[in-house]
């Protein structure tokens, strides 16, 4: 007999770890929405038709391998999903959505141990998985009755408002709200008659902590959002005079110092994440008249020049994410009247012209997505303090009115928190 011996690891139970040369091919092609694999074995997943669930073993020993291929090339069609069954994957736990979408892509994985779990020995270039789960619940907090509060509301998994909650910190008014770490949330800035530079941080069951001393230039006024999945950016809004800079938020909600703007100081904008890998836009708001121009936010944290709006010009609106990748801006003033037009953003950050709006007509309001791919906007002011909300779902449509819970108030902040629903 000739040839070559492979060099092969033997488990702790005994049994020989096969090397990726000496995988076993199944020779049945999956079809199915759903395979559950073994550890040694490649598979054939064909997606003509249907998304395929690859759920991986629920226990492992190091050097296991499997190989999934793309047999029909139409993983760019039809996803092929990797659920990791209680094991890490790539350093990630089973609630992170781990997706292959590459056409004519092969993945090779193997079990590393209990800290990393699976890792690709090939996956080809896709830099998408895993990816952090949505989140789920959203928070709204602060802003004016007839004086400045600091009260929250919870929003739950399914859109409900909770009644509120007594607040911590100091109370204010025309401050923003952005997600971070990929299940928490933050405060920022705002007035109490003067401008301010605090935050306060939001844990992933919605307990906002007490003031942290700000930095960067006080103000109000101001917007913002999350971008490249785990981050958060703060920027524009007013000193006394308009301006154009942003605050960068680690993952770890630390707020960085000022960055110089680009594109036109302005104030009353809003702000939401658009695209699969973090992208944000900044839209509209007021620079001594009403203005639809926006700024697109790369997957850095890098503020572009101003795109020419489309859609009608106003400030004291609310945008949030929805769909997964896309975005709503909804209501706000037009310098004469308080409106209820939308304006929706594609998954590339191009804003469409304006929807007829559903529901009161309303400025100085706050907004946020839920339920991992829905939105809500919620509270604002026209002719008095609002408390209602509509809900938006995952095509963007936006409902009719929702009668409050809370106390009515008006310019108030939103964001997201929490992967769990």
């Amino acid at each position: 007999m000739s040839g070559i011996v492979q060099s092969n690891i033997v488990r702790s139970s005994g049994a020989i770890a096969v090397a990726a040369s000496g995988l076993n091919w199944v020779s049945t092609v999956v079809t199915g929405t759903t395979l559950t694999a073994e550890a040694g074995n490649g598979y054939f997943i064909n997606t003509t038709s249907n998304i395929c669930t690859v759920t991986l073993p629920s226990s492992a020993e190091v050097g296991d391998q499997i190989s999934l291929v793309d047999y029909t090339r139409t993983w760019g069609t039809y996803s092929m999903f990797i659920d990791s069954n209680g094991l890490n994957y790539q350093g990630q736990d089973d609630s992170y959505t781990v997706e292959y979408d590459t056409s004519g892509e092969t993945v090779d994985i193997v079990y590393s141990g209990a800290t990393k779990g699976w890792i690709p020995l090939n996956d080809d270039t896709v830099a998408d998985a895993p990816v952090a789960p949505p989140t789920q619940k959203a928070i709204f907090g602060y802003g004016t009755t007839t004086t400045e509060v600091s009260m929250t509301n919870l929003v739950s998994s399914s859109g409900v408002i909770a009644t509120d909650v007594t607040g911590v910190g100091t109370a204010r008014a025309n401050l923003a709200a952005a997600g971070y770490g990929g299940d928490k949330a933050l405060f920022g800035y705002g007035a109490t008659g003067s401008q301010l530079s605090m935050s306060n941080l939001v844990n992933n069951s919605g307990v906002v902590a007490s003031d942290t001393t700000g930095v960067g230039t006080a103000r109000s006024s101001l917007a913002a959002t999350n971008y490249g999945l785990d981050k958060a950016i703060f920027g524009y809004g007013t000193t006394g005079s308009k301006v154009s800079l942003t605050n960068l938020v680690s993952n770890s909600g630390v707020v960085a110092t000022d960055t110089t703007g680009v594109g036109t100081a302005r104030q009353e904008l809003a702000a939401a994440s658009y695209g699969s890998t973090g992208q944000a836009i900044f839209g509209y708001g007021q620079t001594g008249s009403y203005v639809s121009m926006s700024n697109l936010v790369s997957s850095s944290g890098v503020v572009a020049s101003d795109v020419t709006g489309v859609g009608t010009g106003r400030s004291g609106l609310g945008a949030a994410s929805y769909g997964g990748d896309k975005i709503i801006f909804g209501y706000g003033f037009n310098g004469s009247a308080n409106v209820s037009i939308s304006n929706l953003v594609s998954n590339v950050g191009t804003v469409a012209s304006d929807v007829t709006g559903v529901g009161q007509i309303r400025a100085d309001l706050a907004a946020s997505s839920y339920g991992g791919d829905k939105a809500l906007f919620a509270y604002g002011y026209e002719g008095g303090n609002l408390s209602m909300s509509n809900l938006v779902n995952s095509s963007g449509v936006v409902a009719t009115d929702t009668t409050g819970v809370g106390t009515a108030r008006r310019n108030l902040a939103a964001a997201g928190y929490s992967s769990s629903a």
